[in-house]
């Protein structure tokens, strides 16, 4: 993996180079093995938190932690574009957009004990900025490389606060065009369905039943390329206790396992089926 400024991933994307990349501040990463026309990815997978707001934040390293999609970069990291948050959505929220991406509050809890200063502010901006520039140009070649894209917007989300029973997997669809897309929405929520998952785990998907699809990298990818899908997939947290702050490794690899084929399958049907 090479350590890169942004400008050099932009001109590496513009010149099809592959090639596994962090961004020079940590803030994200991106790894091309190959141009393929889909992408996953990962935006809430990051738990970096910048040393200098610690003091300055009321939150716990576990409060921050529940509230993140641990391993939703794991999930999908065999495919052959993925691009991933490294920092805490607690210190800027790439699912936000510039305007709201630093909270205030967070789930219901005050999240600094003063104000962060401006120029905290406009450190953490710059790092959202700076993907979503990434992002353009990655599109953008996609694009332009084979006419469709499909992006795997990957999340996770924590169910036992839920007082009614929620799906295993649930797909956010309010923002996309679901005249043109809606076929191969249901194609992707059926294939969900049939995930085989340890220790007695059903998966059942469903669309909109929990979140309808209102992220920002779903926006942004959306409003600015007319001929991309995105998918934004949440996963329930089965795979981890959300409660006492453990990973269930067994069942992350059996996710990441059976996404391998299922992932791939999707984009080629959907391919076969827009790219003309």
């Amino acid at each position: 993996m090479e350590k890169l400024s942004i400008s050099q991933i932009v001109d590496k994307i513009n010149a099809e180079e592959t090639f596994h990349a962090v961004s020079t501040d940590y803030s994200f990463t991106l790894k091309i093995d190959n141009y393929v026309h889909y992408v996953c990815g990962a935006v809430h997978d990051g738990h970096q938190f910048r040393k200098e707001l610690w003091d300055n934040c009321l939150h716990t390293e576990y409060e921050r932690w529940y509230e993140e999609d641990p391993e939703t970069k794991t999930m999908v990291n065999s495919h052959p574009i993925v691009i991933a948050g490294m920092d805490s959505r607690f210190e800027y929220d790439l699912n936000r957009s510039p305007e709201t991406a630093i909270y205030n509050d967070a789930w219901g809890k005050k999240l600094w004990k003063t104000p962060i200063l401006e120029n905290q502010k406009q450190k953490s901006l710059l790092k959202h900025e700076a993907f979503y520039k990434v992002v353009h140009a990655l599109i953008s070649k996609i694009e332009d490389k084979f006419g469709v894209c499909i992006v795997f917007d990957m999340h996770s989300y924590n169910w036992k606060r839920w007082d009614r029973e929620v799906p295993t997997w649930n797909l956010g669809t309010d923002n996309v065009d679901n005249k043109r897309f809606g076929n191969h929405i249901e194609i992707w929520r059926e294939s969900l369905s049939q995930i085989k998952l340890p220790n007695g785990i059903k998966s059942t998907s469903k669309i909109n039943d929990t979140f309808r699809g209102n992220g920002y990298f779903l926006k942004y990818i959306t409003q600015n390329f007319s001929n991309t899908l995105v998918l934004a997939t949440e996963i329930a947290k089965i795979y981890c206790d959300e409660y006492n702050y453990i990973i269930f490794p067994e069942v992350v690899a059996a996710v990441e396992h059976q996404l391998r084929d299922r992932i791939k399958k999707n984009s080629e049907i959907f391919y076969k089926n827009f790219s003309r």
